[in-house]
Order: structure tokens, then C-alpha cells, then sequence
């Protein structure tokens, strides 16, 4: 995406759901006005997140407002929640893009009385936010990992993770549960991690490099949704879609359409409206004094070409 862009969305706000500018809900220091920065704009991910925000927050009495970075970077977001905080709501709703580099803007939301809860992705000085929502991310890579052993079943081979960037709690976490429990299937030899900077063209040749490395290569673990996007891209270029089962992480339409027309074996589906959901739960109970939980995991459910239908609720939006 060209500089010019990048600035755009880092100074204006993104809501894909029909948001408006920034303040266009509220003026500085209200109280009743919650903002949501999620990690990157236009996602399915995000946006199924912001309407389980936007639903739960109007049901609550507050005023919302949504702003988000072109792309998922820390560079981009941190200058989103300097001026949010230059118009202090009352709670922020956040995903941070890093979880070192963002501590220091998100502690100065905290440090200003704005209620913070992480959504998705968190910090790792677990200090600053007053609520952490998220999938327990690394059952989701262990769910991975036995999902994409009974795929391959007695076969063997090499398995392969590839992740978005370093330092991205989330996807850090899914890598992490997947290289534990792979051990446990001796017939899966694990070729490591690699990293995509979250970009679907690097996903993809990842995978060709791999196939080249590793003709044995029987399966592939995607952390988010653009390296599955990427990785079943590859796939198709290599002509191995359905001799490698790619299994991905996200169920954006594009990829459950991967997933029906057979490009992709599994997906591993979060819940992220029921995220967005409790996150306003969270904020709400914080800013009225009442008892607030630190940590809350939502579900996570593994989808196949056989179940997908009967799951449908955990597929993801690309609007409200």
C-alpha cells in the first residue's frame, strides 16, 4: 500500500462497519463513549470483532467510535492512539500490533484514566490493561497440530508452521501450542516456523521454498488469515493443493470458500464476536467500579469440509 495511504488511515478513522470520522460520537473527556482500535482495517477477523463491539456497547448505553491502522504495524497504530487519547473516552478497546513496542502509548491511555482492555492480541506488561479478551490461542495450535495429524493420518512427512511477524502474542502463542503437541505424532516431522511479515505473496512463496526444501512436505499450519490465504495460494501454484492439507487459522469468507472448494483441509475458527462482546462487558464493569475479570478465553472450534455448515455461526463477516 502506497506511504500516502498509510498516512491516511493512520490520521482518519477506518470503521468497516459504517463508522464515522474521529469524534464523530463524542468530544473529549466522555465518559459514556467507548473507541475500539483493532489491529488492522477491512480484516473479517476485526470487522466480526467490531460488530459484537458496536452491538454490545449501544445495548450498554455508549457511544462508539472505530479507528484502525492500514496495516498490521505498531508504527502505524501508535499514532491512532495518541490522538485518541487526545479526546479521552471513557474505555479503549485495543489490539495492540506489538507487544513491547505498544506499551508505551497504551500505558499513557491507562496513566490518563481511560479503562483499557486488550482484544484479540495483548502486551506483554500484563499491568497496564484492566481486561484481557482473547482465544486461548495456544489450544489453538494444539487443536492445529491434532487436526492436521488426523488429516494426514498414517502418512508421513514434514509439517510446516508458517507465522505473521514476531511479537505478536497471538499468533506466537498458536506456533508455540502446534510445536508442542506435534511431538507427539512421530510420523510428523516438524520443519520450523517461518515468518510472512503477514503479507499473503510472502505465505505463498514460503511454501513453493519449503515444497522445494521438503518433497515430503504433508501438511502446513497457517497462524492467521492471510498466511493461510497465502499458503493455499502456493499450494495452487505448486499443484500440490490436497497432497499438502494446509490447515489454516480464521474463517474469513475467503478462506471458507478455500475450505468448501477443497484448497484448504481444516480451519481452526475463533469467535470474535463474542470477543468484541466481552470486551464491552469487561470496560462497562471497569468504569462502574464493579469486579473485573483479568483474563477471559473464548472458544475456538476446528472446521472441516464435512462440519463447516453445521458451524456456520463461527464464520466471519465482512461487514456488520
Amino acid at each position: 500500500m502506497k506511504a500516502v495511504a498509510l498516512l491516511s488511515v493512520a490520521l482518519f478513522s477506518v470503521a468497516a462497519c459504517g463508522g464515522g470520522q474521529i469524534g464523530d460520537t463524542g468530544g473529549a473527556g466522555d465518559a459514556k463513549r467507548m473507541v475500539l482500535i483493532p489491529g488492522v482495517a477491512a480484516e473479517p477477523f476485526y470487522i466480526s470483532l467490531e460488530c459484537g463491539f458496536r452491538e454490545a456497547a449501544s445495548e450498554a448505553g455508549y457511544s462508539v467510535d472505530v479507528q484502525a491502522p492500514a496495516k498490521f504495524d505498531s508504527t502505524l497504530q501508535a499514532p491512532i492512539v495518541t490522538g485518541v487519547l487526545a479526546n479521552k473516552p471513557g474505555a479503549v478497546l485495543i489490539a495492540p500490533t506489538d507487544d513491547k513496542a505498544m506499551a508505551g502509548p497504551v500505558k499513557q491511555l491507562a496513566d490518563a484514566g481511560i479503562k483499557v482492555v486488550e482484544v484479540d492480541t495483548r502486551l506483554e506488561d500484563t499491568s497496564i490493561a484492566v481486561s484481557t479478551v482473547s482465544s486461548n490461542n495456544e489450544q489453538g495450535g494444539r487443536l492445529a497440530a491434532r487436526t492436521l495429524a488426523r488429516l494426514v493420518g498414517g502418512g508421513t512427512g514434514s509439517v510446516l508452521v508458517l507465522n505473521t511477524r514476531a511479537g505478536t502474542s497471538t499468533t506466537d502463542a498458536r506456533a508455540a501450542g502446534f510445536e508442542d503437541e506435534v511431538k507427539k505424532y512421530p510420523n510428523l516431522r516438524y520443519v520450523g516456523q517461518q515468518y510472512t511479515d503477514n503479507e499473503p505473496d510472502q505465505a505463498a512463496s514460503k511454501v513453493t521454498a519449503t515444497l522445494a526444501a521438503n518433497p515430503d512436505l504433508v501438511g502446513v499450519f497457517a497462524t492467521n488469515l492471510n498466511t493461510g490465504e497465502g499458503a493455499a495460494t502456493g499450494l495452487r501454484n505448486a499443484g500440490r493443493t490436497g497432497a499438502v492439507n494446509l490447515v489454516g487459522f480464521d474463517a474469513s469468507p475467503k478462506q471458507v470458500a478455500d475450505l468448501r472448494a477443497g484448497a484448504v483441509q481444516a480451519l481452526i475458527a475463533q469467535d470474535p464476536a463474542t470477543i468484541g462482546r466481552t470486551g464491552v462487558e469487561q470496560a462497562v464493569a471497569a468504569l462502574e467500579g464493579r469486579e473485573v475479570r483479568r483474563d477471559v478465553e473464548t472458544d475456538l472450534v476446528a472446521l472441516t469440509r464435512e462440519d463447516m455448515d453445521a458451524n456456520s455461526r463461527y464464520f466471519y463477516k465482512q461487514q456488520c
